[in-house]
């Protein structure tokens, strides 16, 4: 765990429920001075974020009330600009626009990303800039796969705030189609 993730989750409120339920000391060194990081995406982070097909979104509106949507691409849709920057092509959905909406008023956003096959998961806080396709057409095309059927609408620039690896406790193992048949678990007609 980082500075970055500690300062933005550990607020007073949190800190006053970690220490009665006897927790505070062993997070408390996450708030001192000497610990930093979890603000600057290394290696690590850019390859798994990269790996994701789908990621979970939540966003808050200008009532306080928190939305969480899953969005999902192909693999790689959600791309790593540098260590304090990621951004995808907003596909054109249902059409209700709560998140386009959401973050045009509060540009706070957490995304989580999940490695079902391997347990793992990365919670990611940012704050947003929204670039409408006719406003920047070059910008969606850089991050949109041509390959890819979706009518992008936007680009969604994030700033990384702060980053945490979640521990693997509590997470099932879930595969897809296409990773059953890589393991050799499964065939489908098209084998």
């Amino acid at each position: 765990m980082a500075r970055a993730f500690a300062d933005i989750a550990f607020t007073p409120t949190v800190r006053k429920i970690q220490k009665e339920q006897g927790s505070a000391d062993a997070y408390a060194k996450f708030l001192s001075p000497e610990v930093q990081g979890g603000d600057k995406i290394s290696a690590r982070e850019a390859e798994f974020i990269e790996q994701r097909d789908g990621f979970y979104q939540a966003t808050i509106s200008e009532t306080g009330w928190p939305y969480v949507q899953f969005r999902g691409g192909p693999i790689g849709f959600l791309k790593v600009i540098d260590s304090k920057t990621i951004a995808y092509a907003d596909f054109r959905g249902n059409r209700q626009y709560v998140s386009v909406g959401n973050l045009t008023t509060q540009n706070k956003i957490a995304l989580i990303l999940m490695d079902y096959p391997n347990r793992r998961r990365l919670k990611i806080w940012g704050r947003t800039e929204l670039i409408d396709i006719s406003d920047d057409p070059a910008m969606v095309e850089t991050l949109h796969d041509a390959a890819y059927p979706a009518k992008p609408e936007r680009s969604v620039i994030i700033s990384v705030e702060a980053f945490d690896w979640n521990c693997p406790a509590h997470i099932p193992q879930r595969f897809t189609i296409q990773e059953l048949e890589a393991l050799g678990v499964i065939r489908t007609e098209s084998q």
